[in-house]
């Protein structure tokens, strides 16, 4: 497995040059893409230019970590002179100018290498669309990779590229990350450029194969306070960790799949042989954490008027933008202040400093698992099945989707941690922990 690490490692010895290693990533993703279909589409004029930029700047002595390191992007950030689909057709016009996150990864001398697959505006825990129809697991191709980072998620599950952006505004980084065994971590709001779509809701990110790799990464590229790379190497203090698989949901929750009720109770046992005070909780979601529906929802509808086709979004965007519809600006604005209200608690009011969840039911499901359903039907299944995330980003806190060792027959298991607002580096630090004890990072 190639990781940003060895990769750097690579490029800083001159084992590689950047041009060279964005044309063998080029070529592993296009391999791996006739199974995934993850993909939108590959760049290799530009790959190619901007690795030859890193490489002079290597020359001339820049030994930036990031620099020369190839990354695919997820189709919803602008780049310049390229279309932005965001899953769709219903947009054609080349982007005027990079997304401030394209500028920063830029700066640290990545090298963007393709644009990956999303459901359209990103919408949906799984990747499909009328445009580029099923992205496939790299575990099991009759799986769904996750969503909506599921190209993201595909290509560095299949060890294609070490790193690739992902955006999360109800858990689209770290539903995709569960599916396809990689690390997804979703920073507190506002610490991430190009963030804050869906009334604050959705926050970038990254998937990797790593929790190191993750934190050099954000560094590179976000504004946090404490270095989240130190962090990811340095065991934390004795934590209170709080054990929680109660869901929140508007309907009926799908019952935990046996395999991961079992790897939540195994990782709070090891948590606890740390030295970690580990205890089960259950966390209040009244009304402030529901709230949440209704910036989703406006969101969804904020999107779809922005389509330059409305007549070519598909016939589920326009049914849920629709429910939106009745989401004025005072309800909108007093629900983004009750997130941000049972967020600053939930933690204290459950008596600890990180909650230990599942990231969603169960493994990866098939990909007709949600193809039959419509409209808000298709996002009741979703709330059924995903409902350990969304209510993270309503609450604007950092959260991990973190790879176990353990598997369901051929796909992967994971489980979430999440920590109070700006304490990244301590969720890091616990991550990088849990990993160590799991297999040790080359």
């Amino acid at each position: 497995m190639q990781t940003i690490r060895t990769q750097s490692r690579a490029l800083a010895d001159g084992t590689i040059s950047a041009v060279e290693l964005a044309d063998q990533v080029a070529t592993q993703i296009s391999s791996a893409n006739e199974k995934l279909n993850a993909v939108v589409m590959m760049l290799p004029e530009l790959s190619r230019r901007i690795a030859h930029q890193a490489d002079e700047r290597r020359a001339a002595g820049d030994s930036s970590e990031l620099l020369g390191i190839p990354i695919a992007i997820k189709d919803d950030q602008d780049m310049a002179g390229l279309v932005t689909g965001r899953g769709s057709s219903a947009f054609q016009t080349p982007a005027r100018a990079n997304s401030p996150s394209i500028d920063a990864l830029l700066a640290a001398g990545m090298v963007p290498v393709a644009k990956t697959t999303l459901p359209e505006l990103a919408i949906c825990g799984f990747t499909h669309s009328q445009t580029f129809g099923h992205t496939h697991n790299p575990h099991d191709g009759s799986r769904t990779s996750g969503g909506s980072s599921g190209g993201s998620a595909a290509l560095v599950g299949a060890g294609a590229v070490p790193v690739a952006t992902g955006s999360d505004g109800a858990g689209s980084i770290r539903i995709p990350a569960g599916c396809c065994g990689t690390v997804g971590f979703k920073p507190t709001h506002g610490l991430m450029p190009a963030s804050g779509g869906w009334y604050g809701m959705s926050t970038q990110g990254a998937l990797t194969a790593t929790v190191a790799d993750t934190a050099m990464y954000l560094d590179s590229v976000g504004n946090f306070s404490d270095r989240l790379t130190d962090a990811a190497a340095t065991a934390p203090q004795p934590l209170r960790v709080g054990v929680t698989t109660n869901p929140v949901a508007t309907g009926p929750a799908e019952a935990l799949d046996p395999h991961v009720a079992a790897e939540i109770e195994r990782v709070a046992q090891q948590l606890s042989q740390l030295g970690h005070r580990v205890r089960p909780v259950k966390v209040d979601y009244g009304p402030a954490a529901r709230a949440l529906s209704v910036r989703y929802l406006a969101g969804i509808r904020q999107q779809a008027l922005a389509a330059e086709h409305p007549e070519r979004l598909e016939p589920r965007t326009r049914a849920i933008a629709s429910w939106g519809k009745p989401m004025g600006r005072r309800l909108i604005d007093a629900a983004v202040r009750a997130g941000a209200r049972w967020g600053s608690a939930v933690h204290d009011l459950s008596g600890v400093d990180v909650l230990l969840s599942p990231v969603m039911a169960g493994p990866a499901p098939e990909l007709a698992y949600f193809g039959r359903k419509t409209g808000i039907g298709t996002v009741m299944a979703m709330n059924a099945f995903y409902a350990y995330t969304a209510q993270w980003n309503h609450a604007g806190l950092p959260a991990v989707a973190l790879p176990t060792p353990a598997k369901s027959g051929k796909l992967p298991l994971a489980v979430q941690l999440i920590a109070r607002a700006g304490d990244d580096a301590r969720l890091m630090s616990l991550a990088g922990q849990l990993e160590r004890e799991w297999e040790p990072v080359a």
